[in-house]
């Protein structure tokens, strides 16, 4: 037993970060060598799992004892605020890169493409309203946020009123939920290990290679929302340096949601760093699953760069008024992602209406997204979740210097124990 306690407090005291890198640089070296190998694949099935488990109970109890306790600071609006630009702006500049570098697709066979796409923004909507509604066990058991939110809105609301012992009870019990959570988190490279090396036994290197063009324009229109345009917003809040914050956030959020490929499943990622910052629970307890749900800057690029393909390779030409309800458009329906089966993909159709493509071909290119998912998917990820926690921060230290209180961007204010820092 002392020397399980040893190894565990040995485990602990090396940052997360380095555990995830050598889980990575491990879950590939297996993946190479000996692929099929299947408990090794189930590591991380069980960590997302866990993850996914957690998740939908934390933001309703968070969110719900968070409102029913609010002392709010008026951060709120700014960070709304943010996550609606930052969609929009990634949308354009998904259109952009894409006037710039056109892509042509190979639209062969969409067997593995799903027909179930929604046909218009109405449905889009209609899906987003009913899940509003959904019966609130329903919606915990099916992990539908939209629903979580809003039943954890409610309620939380409604116990405002209630007793003060009530209220501390819910308190307690989200912390205990947290801390659970925070359990999970501490096997992350265990369960890295398992994720990367599924998708490398099964696609191999190759992977990495196939529709190269498309992929690099994906990715280099999220590396600019993440080092440009979002540390632009940030600084136009702030007004000094945002890349201490950027980065930061990038690295304790962004790269484990690019492994897990869920921002659901990073919501813990980003309480736990909030947490660290010193930010309020009352705020950040209720952006970070919003964000989770309607802060989808990299689901806007995906919808954009993919629709603009399809209307390359068909040889259509995109005036700009076109051009710019493109850009409304695949924000729009980025923002209402999470309440359609298949995330961004599936919302591709949607957006090659606006050039009347045929749905069979924008079906085709939906396949073409399935392809490159394991990039595609991991990188969208890492922008959206990442920033739900940079403009979280942004907005409350935005809130900190009208008060005249002195900070620095970025550092950690509070230890693993909970004791802030001097």
């Amino acid at each position: 037993m002392e020397a399980i306690k040893k190894i565990g407090k040995l485990y602990n005291s090396i940052s997360l970060v380095k555990r995830i890198l050598a889980g990575l640089v491990i879950g590939i070296i297996l993946g190479l060598v000996i692929p099929g190998i299947e408990p090794i694949a189930l590591m991380g099935n069980i960590f997302i799992g866990a993850l996914k488990a957690v998740a939908p109970i934390l933001v309703f109890f968070l969110v719900l004892s968070s409102l029913a306790n609010a002392k709010g600071d008026g951060s709120m609006k700014t960070v709304l605020l943010l996550y609606l630009c930052s969609t929009l702006i990634a949308a354009a500049v998904a259109v952009i890169a894409s006037f710039l570098f056109p892509t042509a697709l190979s639209l062969s066979g969409a067997e593995s493409a799903s027909n179930s796409a929604p046909s218009g923004l109405g449905e889009v909507l209609i899906t987003l309203f009913m899940n509003v509604v959904s019966n609130p066990v329903d919606a915990l058991a099916n992990a539908n946020y939209i629903g979580i939110l809003a039943w954890a809105v409610v309620l939380g609301i409604a116990l405002r009123a209630a007793k003060d012992t009530t209220k501390s009870v819910l308190v307690s019990v989200s912390d205990a939920v947290a801390k659970v959570v925070r359990w999970v988190i501490s096997l992350a490279p265990l369960g890295i290990i398992g994720i990367v090396y599924s998708s490398v036994a099964e696609y191999g290197p190759e992977i990495f290679i196939e529709y190269g063009h498309l992929v690099l324009v994906l990715v280099a229109c999220m590396l600019i929302i993440a080092v440009v345009t979002n540390p632009l917003l940030v600084f136009l809040a702030l007004r000094t340096n945002p890349y201490p914050l950027v980065i930061k956030c990038l690295k304790d959020s962004g790269i484990t949601a690019f492994f897990t490929r869920s921002s659901a499943a990073n919501i813990p990622v980003n309480m736990e760093l909030c947490r660290k910052l010193g930010l309020n629970k009352d705020t950040y307890s209720v952006s970070i699953p919003l964000g989770a749900t309607i802060n989808m800057a990299g689901a806007a690029v995906t919808i954009a760069v993919m629709s603009m393909a399809a209307a390359y390779t068909m040889g259509i030409s995109i005036d700009p008024v076109t051009a710019v309800l493109l850009c409304v458009l695949a924000a729009i329906s980025a923002c209402g992602a999470s309440g359609v089966p298949g995330g961004s993909l599936l919302l591709i159709p949607l957006a090659c209406s606006l050039f009347g493509v045929p749905n069979d071909i924008a079906m085709q290119v939906v396949s073409v997204g399935l392809i490159i998912g394991v990039i595609q998917d991991s990188c969208e990820t890492a922008i959206n979740s990442s920033s739900d926690a940079l403009f979280t921060a942004t907005a409350e230290y935005r809130t900190w210097k009208k008060q005249g209180k002195n900070f620095k961007p970025g550092a950690y204010v509070v230890d693993e124990a909970g004791t802030e820092k001097a």
